[in-house]
């Protein structure tokens, strides 16, 4: 299936590993120039030659600012704006947590997001193929025990994307939440290992345990991830906006 997003103006915040890394990849495969940032420079010194990038803490918002700035200018412009970055923020009961690490997961996962698409809203009422797609998480929809600054985080993902939606609808610019499940990776291994220290069981006890509320007991790919935010970049998703849409194999329950 043609997408037609040849020259296709891209920007994904966090595209130097893990899902953002997909991403940043299946976008080349379909044709489309990408620019990137990230926290990890090593990741980024090992994109594919072309990538446009820039070493940016994506909770520094002036940088992050400065960021989408450079990369329309770089770019000639922008049609798709990816906003992957997040973190998984602290492990533990509400009593538990500090607030500072509170702050930063809040700070990566949903503020970082006001910040790029503020800054790239100029940039795509310009375009003919005007598009967003945050990252949330099925934790935005079901909640997650002891890991409530996450939850509450990618919860607000889904409602800024909705209201985006609604008032950036009359630029005929699209906005979609994705909702990842259990994504294959360090990242989903990490969470498993800390839920399992918090709950004194094994990780093997805690993975079992995840799977046992999802229909596809297996994990989804960063690359199913990258199929579906290309797709909703293209211009056969044009009547595609405002959706919370879930790539979790019918996960129930998270926890």
């Amino acid at each position: 299936m043609d997408l037609f997003l040849e020259g296709a103006r891209v920007i994904v915040t966090a595209g130097a590993g893990g899902i953002g890394r997909a991403i940043v990849e299946a976008f080349l495969a379909a044709g489309a120039r990408v620019a990137t940032c990230d926290i990890d420079a090593a990741g980024l010194a090992s994109l594919p030659e072309g990538v446009w990038h820039r070493q940016v803490d994506v909770s520094k918002f002036a940088d992050l600012a400065g960021f989408i700035d450079a990369a329309a200018e770089a770019l000639g412009g922008v049609d798709c704006l990816i906003n992957n970055a997040g973190s998984a923020g602290p492990t533990g009961r509400i009593e538990e947590l500090e607030i500072g690490a509170v702050e930063q997961c809040l700070a990566l996962c949903l503020t970082s997001q006001f910040v790029t698409i503020g800054r790239a809203v100029p940039h795509l009422r310009q375009s003919d193929n005007p598009s967003i797609v945050n990252i949330s998480s099925l934790a935005g929809r079901l909640g997650f025990k002891l890991r409530s600054p996450y939850a509450a985080a990618k919860w607000g993902v889904i409602g800024l994307t909705k209201s985006m939606a609604i008032e950036l609808g009359p630029d005929r610019i699209r906005v979609n939440a994705l909702l990842p499940g259990l994504v294959a990776g360090a990242r989903q291994q990490k969470v498993l290992e800390a839920r399992a220290e918090a709950r004194g069981i094994s990780f093997k006890q805690a993975e079992t345990e995840a799977f046992s509320f999802t229909s596809i007991a297996d994990y989804v790919t960063p690359e199913q991830i990258a199929d579906q935010v290309v797709f909703l970049a293209s211009a056969r998703s044009k009547t595609v906006s405002g959706q919370a849409i879930s790539v979790c194999g019918d996960t129930g329950m998270l926890g």
